[in-house]
């Protein structure tokens, strides 16, 4: 079975995320490339674009929230996403377990929740939703009128976790400012159209954008369980690191010469090719990312990623210099 070096992994990581040279795929094609951006900070996947892309303008991404190809979601790991429309009605029903199961463990709502028939709640909220955007706030108060033994907050979250609703604009458009309003995606969006996303498909797509990966490293992505035997059904190619770990991958995909450059990136908050490895060794990793990237995007250096302590650390930096 072929070894492949931290450096090796690193640079094939790096190419299919769009970071070893900028990309002139469109931002909506890109988007789906990368399987959705994390979209916790509103304006992170503007960084994360321009980071990828020749020739992006923050006018590009808000002209896809406006004319809604895009939407912000809550998917991976129960974090808000940015995705395409089509993939937003496709990712979400695989997903959707990890939800579930976040929702039932989750200290704060889900004690509250096993006190009340939430099925009922969430028909009551998608009839709410169907009909307006609100914000969260408005949503458990408007709840809490049907369950007033129940916190507001609580049935807010079930909401939130058990229905597909995307924020609409003017949140998180380029330079404007706007709070939370949910609705539902197909309200939003209309109905799903096209044949489903299976399971093997979407693990296929993660390798296309994150390989080569371990079971561990897709699971550690998408929140979901029981990915290794998706993986072992697959027809895919077997590697091996430095230290013994099985990886698979795309027999197809890039993988980058090791001594091939790596030019700095400016790399947004909590951007996912920070988050979707359980195994960081050979990945760039969060705790290089200290500042907030706005800083850097106004021409200042306080924004450019900053080594951590350590030999194996500095190895994994984005950076021209390994």
């Amino acid at each position: 079975m072929r070894v492949e070096s931290l450096r090796a992994l690193n640079r094939a990581t790096l190419a299919r995320q769009l970071l070893l040279q900028r990309s002139p795929m469109t931002a909506l094609d890109a988007v789906e490339h990368l399987v959705g951006m994390q979209a916790q900070a509103p304006f992170a996947p503007y960084y994360g674009l321009w980071s990828r892309l020749d020739g992006f303008t923050g006018d590009e991404l808000a002209g896809l929230l406006t004319s809604r190809k895009a939407v912000r979601i809550v998917l991976m790991r129960g974090t808000i996403h940015l995705v395409t429309a089509k993939d937003c009605h496709r990712l979400r029903p695989l997903v959707q377990p990890a939800l579930d199961r976040m929702l039932r463990a989750n200290a704060t709502h889900g004690r509250p929740l096993a006190a009340v028939d939430v099925t009922s709640v969430v028909d009551a909220a998608q009839r709410l939703l169907d009909a307006e955007a609100l914000t969260p706030g408005e949503v458990g108060a408007r709840l809490a009128e049907q369950w007033p033994d129940s916190p507001p907050g609580s049935l807010a979250e079930a909401a939130r976790s058990l229905l597909p609703l995307v924020q609409v604009p003017p949140r998180a458009l380029w330079q404007r400012s706007g709070q939370v309003r949910l609705t539902t995606a197909t309200a939003w969006l209309g109905k799903p159209r096209g044949k489903r996303l299976t399971i093997d498909e979407l693990v296929m797509r993660y390798l296309a954008a994150f390989g080569p990966a371990s079971a561990a490293d897709a699971q550690t992505w998408s929140g979901l369980t029981r990915l290794g035997e998706v993986l072992e059904r697959l027809t895919l190619m077997r590697l091996k690191t430095e230290g013994g770990q099985t990886l698979y991958d795309i027999p197809d995909a890039p993988r980058p010469d090791a001594d091939t450059p790596a030019p700095v990136r400016l790399v947004a908050p909590f951007d996912n090719v920070l988050l979707s490895h359980a195994d960081q060794s050979c990945r760039p990793h969060s705790r290089h990312f200290r500042r907030a990237p706005q800083e850097a995007v106004r021409g200042q250096e306080r924004g450019v990623p900053r080594h951590g302590a350590g030999r194996r650390v500095r190895r994994r930096h984005v950076g021209a210099g390994w």
